[in-house]
C-alpha cells in the first residue's frame, strides 16, 4: 500500500520516506535497517518450501533479503502501486527465479484475494498504519479465506498498547493524521481483535528496532 506522493529527478518519495534508485530498482531507507532482522525472524517462522504471499511489498528488498536466507521459499511480492511493482521485478532477479511477478493487490477491495493463488504463508511489513483501517479487516478475511490452518501472518510496525505506548509512536500517529485522517498507529489490541474474529490466534510478539513489533498470528483448527 505504498503509493507514490511525488517524484523527483533522483529519487522517489514513497510512504513517508525519499528512496533512491538505480534503474527500475528502488531502495528503501527503512528497509535497509530491518530487513536483516525480518528475514532472521521469519526464517523461523516460515513452513519448509513455503509459497509466501506479500501485501504491500514496497521496494521488493524485504522479498530478496528472506529468499536469500531461506533458499527453499518462493515469494509473491504484490502492490497497488505500479512504481513499486517495477521495483520488485527488478530486485526479483537477486533470488534465482523463487520471486514471482508482482501482483496488483489493493487491500482496499474486499475480494483482493480472489486472484491471489494459494499460499501457505502470509506476510506484511510496513502497511496498516499508513492505510484505510478497512485494510487491516480485509488482510485479516482474506487471511483466513487463504491460508490452511495452522498457517502463519507475519506483520511488522510500530503499535499503540496504552500506556506502555513508545514516545516516539504517539508523535508518528499524530504526524500520520495530518497527512491523511484515514492513517495512523493501531492499537495493537484491536489488531489482535480482528484477526482472532477471523480465526487467528496472536502466537508471538517480538520487539524490533525503532519501537516496531513483529507479530505472529496462526491460523486455528476449524472447530
Amino acid at each position: 500500500m505504498k503509493t507514490p506522493s511525488s517524484s523527483l529527478s533522483s529519487s522517489q518519495t514513497i510512504a513517508l520516506e525519499t528512496r533512491d534508485s538505480d534503474a527500475d530498482r528502488l531502495m528503501s531507507p527503512s528497509a535497509a535497517r530491518n530487513r536483516a532482522p525480518i528475514a532472521e525472524l521469519l526464517a523461523g517462522i516460515l513452513p519448509e518450501n513455503a509459497q509466501v504471499l506479500e501485501i504491500g511489498s514496497g521496494t521488493g528488498e524485504h522479498a530478496v533479503a528472506a529468499c536469500l536466507h531461506r533458499p527453499d521459499i518462493h515469494w509473491q511480492p504484490s502492490d497497488p502501486d505500479a512504481r513499486s511493482r517495477s521495483s520488485q521485478a527488478a530486485w526479483a532477479s537477486e533470488a534465482d527465479g523463487r520471486i514471482s511477478a508482482p501482483l496488483a493487490l489493493d487491500l482496499r477491495e474486499a475480494d483482493w484475494f480472489a486472484d491471489a493463488g494459494a499460499p501457505d504463508a502470509l506476510v506484511c511489513i510496513n502497511v496498516i498504519h499508513i492505510s484505510p483501517w478497512v485494510v487491516t479487516e480485509h488482510l485479516a478475511a482474506g487471511a483466513a479465506a487463504l491460508l490452511p490452518a495452522g498457517a502463519p501472518v507475519y506483520l511488522y510496525g510500530p503499535y499503540q498498547e496504552g500506556a506502555a505506548t513508545a514516545p516516539s509512536n504517539l508523535e508518528f500517529d499524530r504526524s500520520l493524521k495530518t497527512r491523511n485522517p484515514d492513517w495512523g498507529v493501531r492499537a495493537l489490541a484491536d489488531v489482535v481483535a480482528v484477526f482472532d474474529r477471523a480465526g487467528f490466534d496472536l502466537e508471538s510478539r517480538t520487539g524490533m528496532p525503532a519501537n516496531n513489533l513483529s507479530l505472529v498470528f496462526r491460523k486455528r483448527e476449524a472447530s
